[in-house]
């Protein structure tokens, strides 16, 4: 790994080769279909035909089962271990919590700020005190503990009125991640991932990622994750390229610049380097 990041030549030429990397089938019918276009923030960013999340049309509020969101699998190919999405637009919050209640979703991830530069990047689906009603969902505001300068945890209490069932869902929101650009630490990530995954440990349902059009930020993330996960479970061989092309096969456009991809190599180097460090001499 280290040897990967100190040699630029050979990176560069990875990360060529990505570029050039096309997934197959990449058919994007749905999402190009003149309803759903104003429900994606990106045009270059959409989800595949074959791999996208369908809502039940039944219980949208406009009937429609799109949602700019693709399930990641990783050897499970039932069960999704994420999913990636855009940042909600205000036209589509209702179909974001939809996507949250029908998938039994319990953590979300968001690693963008709701505005950069003047420019939204994210519209504030949650009620910064009280509830707020999405259609049938109503989404209370529990607590906002700011962790440290970087991230802050808020828990919510969603309920559906149609079935009047209830559930707890935890955000994790990382603030100091900018759109095409890295977290300036390795550190500040990591220790967030570990306090998600720490929230999440024994669950079987998916982890929702997001950041502003579900692919840059939600593909670096979810790299490193699912890389470091492989190894926490024993894998012989890590492949980070051949696990991209696998997230590329999935969504469109995941880790979006070079600098995203080295930050992964990086973070995934520094957790091992720490693993190595803790073990019994």
């Amino acid at each position: 790994m280290e040897d990967h990041l100190k040699n630029k030549n050979r990176l560069e030429k990875e990360w060529e080769a990505l570029c050039a990397y096309q997934a197959e089938p990449n058919a994007t019918t749905v999402a190009q279909k003149e309803e759903n276009v104003q429900k994606n923030r990106s045009q270059s960013v959409v989800t595949y035909d074959h791999s996208r999340i369908c809502l039940k049309a039944e219980n949208s509020h406009d009937n429609s089962d799109y949602i700019n969101a693709s399930p990641i699998m990783d050897h499970d190919p039932r069960n999704p271990a994420y999913i990636a999405t855009q940042g909600p637009l205000p036209a589509t919050v209702a179909d974001f919590w939809q996507m949250v209640w029908e998938n039994g979703c319990v953590v979300i991830v968001m690693l963008t700020p709701l505005t950069e530069n003047g420019v939204k990047q994210c519209y504030h689906y949650w009620p910064d005190e009280g509830s707020n009603l999405y259609h049938i969902y109503e989404v209370n505001l529990v607590s906002e503990h700011i962790w440290c300068e970087d991230f802050l945890v808020r828990s919510f209490y969603l309920k559906n009125l149609q079935t009047n069932e209830t559930r707890t869902v935890t955000q994790f929101h990382f603030l100091s991640w900018h759109d095409q650009k890295v977290p300036a630490s390795t550190r500040s990530l990591l220790d967030f991932r570990r306090k998600v995954n720490k929230c999440y440990r024994g669950r079987s349902c998916p982890v929702i990622v997001h950041c502003s059009d579900g692919a840059g930020r939600s593909g670096t993330y979810i790299l490193i994750d699912m890389v470091l996960n492989k190894m926490a479970k024993g894998a012989k061989e890590i492949d980070i390229a051949a696990t991209l092309e696998h997230l590329r096969d999935q969504r469109p456009g995941m880790v979006q610049t070079k600098e995203q991809f080295e930050f992964a190599l990086t973070a995934v180097a520094e957790e091992v380097n720490a693993i190595l460090k803790a073990l019994p001499q």
